[in-house]
């Protein structure tokens, strides 16, 4: 067997192993209680350098002189490191944490909920331990699967992790290895799964020591938005394979990690068979765990089984529902979001297929996107009101809620927790949460610099920031108060009207894990989609009956059902913040506004267990 990358220790002595083709010598730097030691490590084949070190234990600091050189480089696949990254390397023991969660068994993308959040602006502290104190409240809520944002380490104090330069250590601004560890071991404990979102298309600009080690590291022919793609397919691949193919097995076998979100997927470029990805999603799968692609380009290939020819993910957000309900609620049609009409017709369309575009040509480009996606299981496509890109990408990092009424809020609320495909929530929205989120960043002062220049001049094609004055006006990223106006408030919860919104958030999402109608195996079982001016009506059948799911987006209006229905829920009952009362059998609706109605097969058993519902 191989030995891993980076700095093992074996229990009686620290190996260390590393790529460094192109350098003559390595030289293993290691410091302890003030004092420091040198290993030689040995050339192997390949390129790498191994050595061992009788002496070493877990706590050690150490680096890698390369060559000559006199300062040592932290390891490319640093388990931790001491201060940032920077500086130097840590040696870890992964065994000696105390796991209880040996009878955890990782559920189906089918049956999650997700939620995606970001460690440092989760709690008020920031860390890792100060989310697992959050657990029982996303138990509770009906969560069965938190998100969380990229967590390798990056340079400063603050960064939303897409800045990351060591893939394989936890951000020590969140704390230890063994508080992540920590983290997912409660997490489990209460019934929720974990899921990492990791960047294998880029590295930040901070930090990033890659190619001292080897210039073989980047694709001199292959591009990114952030520069030169990693060199997958060309001369020297294979240990650049290893290093980024190996990473999502660490974080399973160290970490316990149940899943993955791939950022940007449609952004690694590799020409070879099998794909990079699809070796990476078989040994996930080969774990037990399941992967999640974000990927804009609508492909049902990412979707497919490796071994049919795909890429083997199991999921993959969807933001098509997301743009056109936005436009829908808000009639916003900048940027992508011009490439979508908006209204029930289209969210229809969305809602029968899992996303809108199959083939079309889109109205920005004039380019085909997209391929059929209803043939594909609904859970596999990951649907959102609001994420990190949706909300953080603009100026001043308003949510969706703060856009929109509180009555066509809700509506758009129930609909995605109880449409057929996986739903997301981004922190906050279960209670229409005020703080925005913003982007944020903590480089050094030339760096940071020109990513504040960069931000306000990414919004200077927008009518109301055309003057450059009004750019000023765009929160500064390396601020820190733009970083801590980002945080959670939670003592919100508490409160009317959040405290309203979250309870319709938690019966919805609890009706959502009681009835597996809302979570259909199959295309087949999925429901019917209907629309009609401004409503759109999904309608399903189980083994109990049937059920009806109708949201209005519009104003007054009347719509006949034709039967009988016994109401279920409705977003706008009194106790949500809305103004209807209990009723109980109905055979028609009235809008006065923005709203979705749950209804249910009108039977006797039904019927003797009235719910809120419509008078």
């Amino acid at each position: 067997m191989t030995q891993r990358l980076g700095a093992t220790w074996t229990g009686t002595q620290v190996l260390y192993r590393v790529w460094a083709p192109k350098v003559a010598s390595v030289t293993a730097e290691i410091h302890r209680d003030g004092a420091t030691r040198l290993v030689p490590l040995s050339p192997m084949e390949d390129g790498y350098f191994e050595g061992s070190d009788p002496e070493g234990r877990p706590g050690d600091a150490y680096g890698y002189r390369l060559g000559g050189a006199s300062q040592p480089l932290p390891d490319p696949a640093s388990r931790a490191l001491q201060r940032d990254v920077h500086g130097l390397s840590l040696v870890v023991d992964p065994s000696a944490f105390p796991w209880t969660d040996h009878d955890w068994k990782i559920p189906s993308l089918r049956d999650v909920v997700i939620y995606e959040l970001h460690i440092g602006s989760f709690t008020p502290e920031g860390t890792f331990l100060a989310a697992r104190e959050r657990l029982p409240y996303l138990q509770s809520l009906g969560v069965s699967a938190v998100e969380i944002m990229p967590v390798a380490d990056f340079p400063g104090a603050r960064n939303w992790g897409y800045d990351g330069v060591q893939i394989y250590a936890p951000a020590s601004a969140y704390g230890s290895p063994d508080d992540l560890r920590s983290l997912v071991d409660a997490a489990h404990a209460a019934g929720i799964a974990v899921i990492l979102d990791v960047v294998y298309n880029h590295l930040g600009p901070d930090g990033n020591y890659l190619t001292a080690f080897s210039p073989y590291y980047f694709h001199s022919r292959h591009h990114t938005p952030w520069g030169n793609g990693f060199n997958f397919d060309a001369p020297h691949c294979g240990p650049v394979r290893e290093y980024f193919g190996s990473n999502p097995g660490y974080w399973m076998d160290e970490f316990h990690i149940d899943g993955f979100r791939f950022d940007a997927a449609h952004e690694i470029q590799d020409d070879t068979t099998p794909h990079i990805l699809a070796e990476m999603t078989d040994a996930i799968h080969q774990r037990g765990g399941f992967a999640v692609a974000e990927d804009d380009r609508n492909e049902a290939r990412m979707l497919t089984a490796t071994s049919e020819g795909g890429m083997g993910f199991d999921g993959v957000w969807a933001d098509d529902f997301h743009h056109s309900l936005r436009v829908t609620l808000t009639g916003e049609s900048h940027s992508y979001l011009g490439n979508f009409s908006g209204g029930t017709e289209e969210l229809g369309a969305i809602l029968g297929e899992g996303w809108l575009y199959h083939g079309q040509k889109t109205k920005t480009t004039g380019k085909p996107r997209g391929t059929p996606g209803g043939q594909l299981p609904p859970h596999q496509f990951i649907h959102c009101l609001s994420n990190h890109d949706q909300v953080g990408n603009r100026a001043f990092g308003e949510r969706i809620s703060q856009l929109v009424t509180p009555s066509s809020y809700r509506a758009a609320s129930m609909l995605l927790c109880l449409s057929p495909y996986t739903p997301m929530l981004f922190m906050g929205q279960e209670w229409a949460a005020s703080s925005p989120f913003l982007f944020f960043t903590d480089h050094h002062d030339e760096l940071g610099k020109l990513v504040t220049a960069g931000r306000r001049k990414e919004f200077a094609s927008f009518p109301e920031f055309a003057d450059a004055r009004a750019r000023q006006h765009i929160p500064n990223p390396q601020n820190a108060e733009t970083f801590h106006n980002s945080k959670l408030r939670w003592e919100e919860i508490e409160r009317e009207p959040h405290t309203l919104i979250l309870s319709l958030y938690r019966e919805c999402l609890a009706l959502r894990r009681k009835e597996a109608a809302f979570r259909p195996l199959y295309r087949e079982s999925c429901c019917h989609v209907g629309h009609s001016g401004d409503t759109l009506r999904l309608s399903w059948q189980d083994d109990n009956g049937g059920w009806l799911l109708v949201t209005h987006l519009g104003s007054e209006a009347t719509l006949p059902l034709g039967r009988t229905w016994q109401c279920v829920l409705s977003s706008e009952e009194i106790r949500f913040g809305g103004s209807r009362t209990a009723g109980s059998q109905i055979d028609s609706l009235t809008f006065e506004g923005p709203e979705s109605i749950l209804l249910r097969t009108c039977t006797e058993r039904h019927a003797a267990h009235p719910s809120p519902a419509i008078p």
